[in-house]
């Protein structure tokens, strides 16, 4: 678990845009993964100035965790939450139990560096987390997506927090990007399956992070209702409008009319190619082609 530079950056824009960081809550002890130039160069460019030396003592302060730039950033209190004290953590709570009411509504910001994909009952720790804000507080989060099978219990889809972050559940979604690593300075804007009447998909060749920001905007009781995939509801509430029963499976993105009736050669080219293949689509990113990604304004080029 730590925060690197994509993470500092979302951070620090989050900051400029109102995000309270008064008291902070982190999933597991955050450390910090990056290199005093790097840590001089992000937070230059959001008008904070360092010096070689300020930004060593940041590093080392804590033998490396957060607390210090989260203070830097304005933080008066910062506390971290895990289910074992390795790591020195303020609050020892396994996120496979409900919350206790003490920490509920308790900080302004909540922060997943890469902590709820190693959690088994990860509804539970979700909630946890969205009960954990104070309304008008904020949750971010950075999470696998793709690419990553191993690295924890799980990997995400965009539509999972879509449907969660929801005024029902008392929250309002400000952005969900996804990013490949290694950053690039790019981060893509996803877009609401609900909106996009299909689902949206994605097939990519490098691990691909997703970054939720959501504000608090009431105190609600949480997944009362549990969230449904988008495109399957939207069938069952045709289906119970028309009175047909079965009106087929939700459309994919895309035919696979290809896939199905490749001939044989077709097969036989690409396994040719394939041990190429991440030299030949070593600048080919499929959100960089789809409609159902696109670049954020958050990116820096």
């Amino acid at each position: 678990m730590g925060l690197d530079v994509a993470t500092i950056e979302i951070l620090l824009t989050a900051r400029e845009a109102g995000v309270c960081f008064d008291r902070v809550l982190t999933l597991g002890r955050q450390s910090l993964r990056l290199s005093p130039a790097q840590m001089r160069s992000v937070l230059s460019s959001h008008g904070i100035a360092l010096s070689a030396k300020q930004a060593k003592e940041v590093l080392t302060e804590q033998k490396g965790y957060c607390e210090p730039l989260l203070k830097l950033l304005g933080a008066q209190r910062v506390d971290s939450m895990d289910a074992s004290n390795y790591e020195g953590a303020s609050i020892l709570h396994d996120m496979n139990q409900l919350l206790p009411h003490s920490y509920r509504d308790q900080f302004s910001l909540v922060i997943d560096g890469g902590t709820l994909e190693h959690v088994f009952h990860f509804p539970t720790a979700l909630k946890n987390c969205m009960e954990a804000v104070v309304p008008g507080g904020h949750f971010i989060g950075i999470t696998p997506s793709n690419n990553l099978m191993g690295h924890g219990f799980y990997q995400f889809s965009p539509e999972l927090f879509f449907r969660v972050f929801t005024p029902t559940n008392g929250f309002q979604l400000v952005k969900i990007l996804i990013y490949e690593y290694p950053w690039r300075s790019v981060w893509y804007e996803v877009l609401d399956p609900e909106r996009a009447q299909r689902r949206v998909e994605l097939t990519n060749h490098r691990p691909a992070y997703l970054i939720v920001w959501a504000k608090k905007i009431a105190s609600m009781p949480i997944f009362q209702q549990s969230p449904q995939q988008s495109d399957y509801k939207a069938i069952w509430q045709r289906s119970a409008a028309v009175g047909i029963a079965d009106l087929g499976s939700p459309p994919g993105p895309y035919p696979s009319l290809l896939t199905r009736y490749a001939p044989y050669w077709m097969t036989r080219v690409y396994r040719a190619v394939r041990p190429f293949r991440s030299k030949l689509y070593k600048k080919v990113h499929v959100t960089s082609r789809s409609e159902a990604f696109t670049r954020s304004e958050l990116s820096q080029s």
